[in-house]
């Protein structure tokens, strides 16, 4: 019970701090609100202004749980002693006293059913592994450290900075505690937003259909993201609409942190920026009142929220929109080519690619999608009828601006941000069909209930299946529920307890990370570890082996520089080197010091195609296009006549020429056309060199699981590899690199 303590106190004591310090800024701007929306407003624009005080205290290496404490308490004291803590406006019109009752008991209901998901051991699949495996590394360095081996850490994290705060508290359990508080206060907001603005009955009809969403209950009692966002989105929409008919000014600067703040939640996010101030522009044009300064407030305080995670990517990676945008802002730690191939997976799920699949997927099914809205949904195009009403086409203008951002992500949960408006513009659409709403609502009810949903979804989709009591009171061990309930924890506990603090392993299919303190490359989350894991398949794929010889012929001169140009284009293939020679009769040039290596693209990697080892290549990693080149300066005049590359059979599309310089400023001169090719024969001992890189560049570990191309191979002939099983738990294996 002692864990259940510490998990309610980290999770009760971050919402409270939040709420406070919305308090402290919204009475400071002497803001009025109604009694329902007060601690609403005040928990989501603090959790903005909490989230930014972390990643202060992260950036100054201030993350200690003394420190957390300390400021909590100040800011609680504070709120107290200014008598914030109790309400203080007018109470919103009241609710018909059946539609209290239904919203009531179903909110109860399946509050019970996350509060208590949410309360046990973390076992999502994403909160498992990068939102809190980052959160728990963040901690134990105290602050942030540059991460350059997985792109998870480049993304902005303004969530996680809140699930930081909790986490130092009640670990991972007090994180996901933290989500589900917006998950909670979501339809409380929809619902005093219909009493408002005059439409309570689709308030509640809107805010139950949202609330009692499968993937919208199973994301907010995870410690991802979603919920929280479309939280943020909706309270921001709010106080835009309270801003529209007040026009009080002091609004602007809450509206303005939520709109960054949804920036520093998510990237797709920023469309709240847009939105904010194209919705304030608009409303000052059309009364003819001046724009500047309301637009200038605004923008300000948006920028106070984004900027920070955009000047830390920058400084960091070199990359202020890492792990994206890497062909306008290059650097070492992302290729281009992955972030194409990661784009295009992610708009298009498990083949999903004719759009007339996503609603009935999105909505039954779940499989494909890995999640479902709840049958209801399908209905979703008769909100178009709320298009006769003013606030019903506020609401579809906000879903379908927040809808923009899907097609690059077409998983069911990447909807939730648009959900509350399109449930609301549902009810009111419908408000005044007799009967309809609390059918609707029941059928949801009943049907998106565990016992019945398993009955009609694709087993394999993001829902909740039962309610662990037990684990999240802690009277059922962690350690087991863990065991029980997540696949890969017990690889992860191997990890901790076998391997020295400092370790690193790399792997293709990771445990969850946030249950081990290990450093995990895995494979496909950084430049390096792509190159390391590639390495493993050179041995077993025989396109990727050095078996082809290109030969460039000339008449011997002295040369400043040589360049190897690429010419073709049209292709997905990238051009790679595996090692490049020159040489002056017989005698091959030694690499000396003063010689300076380039490429285009990707200068960073060009080492390997000079580092004598036949298993490393230098790659483009982008599609071919004329003008890629490898360049050598040798610093002085050198006399050659050849030029010899090593490369794979898997570039047959490659067309090159050499091309060479006398002096730094002379024109570049072609000296071959169409190299000479024969064949390599395969050098010996590809597996050992394989691993033999793998250990020089630092990682002493391999984790291997079935999924790995290379598994089998590697389980069957370890020697042949230069390795040494440690341990094996739930078909994960550990192997030392010798």
């Amino acid at each position: 019970m002692l864990g259940a303590l510490a998990v309610l106190f980290g999770a009760v004591f971050t919402v409270a701090v939040c709420t406070a310090l919305g308090r402290l800024l919204l009475g400071g701007l002497r803001l009025r609100f109604h009694r329902q929306e007060e601690f609403l407003f005040a928990f989501v624009t603090g959790s903005a202004c909490l989230s930014l005080i972390v990643f202060g205290l992260a950036s100054v290496h201030l993350v200690h749980k003394g420190v957390f404490l300390a400021l909590g308490v100040a800011v609680l004291g504070a709120a107290i002693l200014r008598g914030l803590h109790r309400p203080a406006g007018e109470t919103l019109p009241p609710l018909q006293r059946y539609w209290k009752l239904l919203f009531g008991a179903l909110f109860a209901l399946f509050a019970y059913l996350y509060f208590f998901n949410a309360m046990a051991p973390e076992v999502s699949p994403d909160g498992s592994s990068y939102h809190l495996g980052l959160v728990s590394r963040y901690l134990l360095a105290h602050g942030f450290y540059r991460v350059t081996t997985n792109m998870y850490a480049y993304l902005s994290q303004g969530t996680e900075m809140l699930f930081l705060y909790a986490f130092a508290f009640g670990r991972h359990s007090a994180a996901a505690l933290v989500h589900f508080a917006f998950l909670a206060a979501l339809p409380f907001a929809m619902l005093a937003y219909g009493r408002r603005f005059g439409f309570p009955l689709a308030g509640v009809a809107g805010a139950l259909l949202v609330f009692l969403s499968p993937v919208v209950g199973f994301d907010g009692s995870a410690a991802y993201l979603d919920v929280a966002v479309a939280c943020v989105l909706f309270v921001l929409f709010y106080l835009l609409q309270i801003w529209d008919r007040e026009r009080t000014p002091a609004l602007l600067i809450p509206i303005g942190l939520l709109a960054g703040f949804a920036y520093a939640m998510k990237y797709t996010a920023v469309l709240a920026v847009p939105y904010a101030l194209g919705f304030v522009a608009w409303k000052l044009i059309r009364k003819r009142e001046k724009m500047l300064r309301p637009l200038a407030v605004l923008a300000a305080c948006a920028l106070v929220m984004i900027v920070p995670w955009v000047a830390k990517n920058w400084i960091q990676i070199g990359n202020p929109c890492a792990p994206f945008f890497n062909k306008y802002f290059p650097n070492p730690y992302v290729h281009i080519s992955f972030e194409r191939e990661y784009r295009e997976s992610l708009a298009h799920w498990n083949g999903v690619t004719d759009w007339r699949d996503i609603p009935v997927e999105a909505t039954l099914r779940g499989g494909k999608l890995q999640g479902v809205l709840g049958p209801v949904f399908l209905l979703a195009p008769l909100a178009l009828l709320a298009l006769r009403r003013r606030e019903g086409r506020q609401l579809l203008l906000a879903a379908a601006v927040y809808g923009l951002a899907y097609p690059a992500n077409i998983g069911t949960r990447f909807l939730i941000p648009c959900l509350p408006f399109l449930a609301l513009a549902m009810g009111l659409a419908m408000e005044n069909w007799r009967g309809v709403l609390p059918a609707l609502v029941l059928f949801q009810a009943l049907t998106c209930w565990p016992t019945f949903l398993k009955k009609w979804c694709d087993p394999y989709n993001m829902r909740l299946e039962k309610i662990p009591v037990r684990a999240a009171l802690r009277l059922q061990s962690e350690n087991d529920f863990l065991k029980a309930r997540l696949w890969g924890y017990p690889a992860s506990r191997m990890l901790q307890e076998l391997l020295p603090p400092e370790s690193k392993v790399l792997c293709n299919s990771a445990p969850p990370e946030a249950y081990t303190s290990r450093d995990i490359l895995v494979g496909y989350e950084g430049a390096l570890n792509q190159n390391l894991s590639d390495l493993l398949s050179v041995p077993l794929i025989e396109d990727w082996q050095p078996t082809r010889r290109l030969t460039f012929h000339f008449p011997p001169r002295p040369v400043r520089r040589l360049r190897v140009v690429q010419s073709a284009s049209g292709s997905l293939v990238s051009w790679s080197v595996n090692e490049l020679r020159i040489f002056a009769g017989d005698t091959e040039l030694a690499r000396e010091p003063q010689w300076r290596l380039t490429a285009h693209p990707n200068p960073w990697e060009v080492q390997m195609a000079f580092d004598n080892n036949p298993i490393t290549r230098w790659r483009s990693w982008e599609p071919l296009f004329p003008g890629m080149y490898i360049q050598v300066d040798f610093g002085r005049l050198e006399k050659a006549d050849r030029v010899v590359i090593d490369t794979t059979p898997d570039q047959r599309q490659v067309r090159l020429r050499l091309e060479g310089q006398t002096r730094s400023d002379a024109p570049w001169e072609r000296l071959a056309e169409s190299p000479a090719e024969t064949r390599l024969p395969t050098p010996p001992n590809l597996r050992h060199l394989a691993t033999s890189e793998i250990k020089w560049q630092g990682i002493e570990y391999l984790l291997a699981s079935p999924s790995d191309f290379w598994d089998k191979d590697i389980r069957n002939n370890p020697r042949d590899w230069g390795l040494t099983p440690v341990a094996e738990k739930n078909d994960y294996r550990l192997y030392r690199i010798d």
